[in-house]
């Protein structure tokens, strides 16, 4: 089959290569010249473990290929995946400027019958803005060319993207065409062998789970936050609670770790657009106004703990920090906890030695040279002559660190938990001062 996405992000990069890997046609169009440029020869923009390699093997066998071309990539595919962002507006509602001017593109240009699928995570409705300003294109043509649009919400997390896609829990397809669904259940059935993954539905349901599931998910992480904000006022110890009811079945393990918030480029901004068109439609929805709220709040937590175990003294100290992208597995900073603990620490006169394993160049990109940051080459660098360590990631690198050389690298043996990876007892032992979320602190004995 012969495929055609619009945008060659994160999604619809994603999206291309996996289709091309079991043997479909796919171009990939983007308007960004140096990134398609890089893209011809095997370079992805971004960190995403498996893609680089079905990219390059895909784009040697043929069945994957990239161009700034749109009456192109109109002309390819009979699927037109439109797969491009929606920033939040200054309102928090998605921006839709970019999903409506390819529709436009697809309506000039089109010249026999397409499917235009909406891969971009839009609010309930755009399917029929999609539908209308199609239609609108081509009426100001004279033309009378048919065509379908669907809503096929992406459910890919970052840093498993390529396992996601290639073996999905399920495949959501929102359609008002009997013909079409099976059109696009034949497009999927690759991956869709095993047992029966195939969800089709009405379009604007399609278009509401995906924000209802990125909701939800976001829901039981800030949840779980408030317990531990609680753990610690009461004396509790929040991971012995998330263990309590992690046991029960109707709740389950995924998604309640306490932590410094969520952050990437999908729950903050899906949960904002969420509220506001429950809003736009005359409803007050007070669990999600109430997520965002505790999540930006968590987001300061640590530097909380910071001031108090310093006392507020705080300008010229310098500060490690483990972990600069959202979570493992990424370089993706978009509102990352560390961008905001960061930039809380220097409004008080604090530098940062920093360490990631692989979101270093995204920090540069986005911070520049400033003297109150170092990028450090390796953890143990970042660590030494630092104040106190704080770690806001959990990589892997980061669980089994070579405790006494830490201990020696920092002016004082401080650590600062934001992911609950260490074992209080333990830290205790080895003469750190250790706060963690939702658990109480341990503090070192002066010697």
């Amino acid at each position: 089959m012969k495929i055609t996405i619009f945008g060659s992000g994160y999604v619809g990069l994603v999206t291309g290569a996996c289709f091309a890997e079991v043997g479909n046609e796919v171009l990939c169009v983007d308007i960004d010249e140096a990134k398609v440029a890089r893209l011809k020869e095997g370079e992805i923009p971004i960190y995403e473990p498996g893609l680089e390699d079905i990219v390059v093997e895909n784009l040697r066998e043929g069945r994957l290929k990239f161009t700034t071309s749109i009456p192109e990539g109109v002309a390819f595919g009979i699927y037109q995946f439109i797969a491009v962002g929606t920033p939040p507006d200054e309102d928090g509602s998605a921006d839709l400027r970019h999903v409506l001017s390819v529709a436009e593109s697809i309506g000039r240009h089109m010249e026999d019958y397409r499917i235009v699928i909406n891969k971009s995570t839009v609010p309930v409705g755009t399917a029929d803005l999609v539908r209308q300003t199609i239609g609108t294109v081509l009426a100001e043509r004279g033309k009378e060319i048919d065509y379908d649009v669907v809503s096929n919400p992406e459910f890919l997390k970052e840093g498993n993207a390529v396992d996601d896609f290639m073996k999905p829990e399920r495949i959501v397809v929102g359609v008002d065409n009997p013909r079409t669904k099976e059109l696009l259940r034949n497009l999927y059935s690759p991956f869709n062998r095993s047992h029966e993954r195939f969800i089709a539905m009405d379009i604007r349901s399609a278009e509401l789970t995906k924000y209802a599931a990125n909701a939800m998910l976001a829901t039981k992480i800030s949840f779980m936050n408030e317990i531990a904000n609680i753990s610690e006022r009461v004396g509790a110890d929040v991971e012995a609670v998330r263990r309590g009811i992690g046991s029960d079945s109707r709740i389950g393990f995924a998604f309640i770790y306490p932590g410094v918030g969520y952050g990437g480029s999908c729950f903050p901004k899906d949960v904002q657009a969420l509220e506001r068109t429950a809003r736009k439609h005359g409803y007050d929805s007070r669990i999600l106004q109430a997520v965002e709220a505790v999540n930006n709040d968590q987001k300061l937590h640590l530097v909380s703990k910071i001031r108090e175990h310093f006392k507020g003294d705080l300008k010229g100290r310098v500060i490690a920090l483990w972990g600069l992208a959202f979570k493992p597995n990424t370089d993706d900073m978009r509102e990352a906890p560390s961008r905001r603990v960061m930039e809380e620490l220097w409004k008080e006169g604090v530098s940062i030695r920093a360490y990631d394993p692989v979101a270093m160049h995204e920090a540069r990109r986005l911070y520049g040279d400033r003297q109150d940051l170092v990028l450090a080459e390796n953890p143990e660098s970042a660590a030494k002559g630092a104040d106190a360590l704080v770690v806001l990631t959990e990589w892997m690198v980061f669980r089994s660190p070579d405790f006494d050389q830490i201990r020696k690298s920092l002016r004082q043996p401080v650590i600062f938990d934001g992911r609950n990876i260490y074992n209080p007892e333990v830290m205790e032992q080895l003469g750190f001062s250790y706060y963690s979320i939702g658990r109480l602190a341990r503090v070192a004995k002066l010697t």
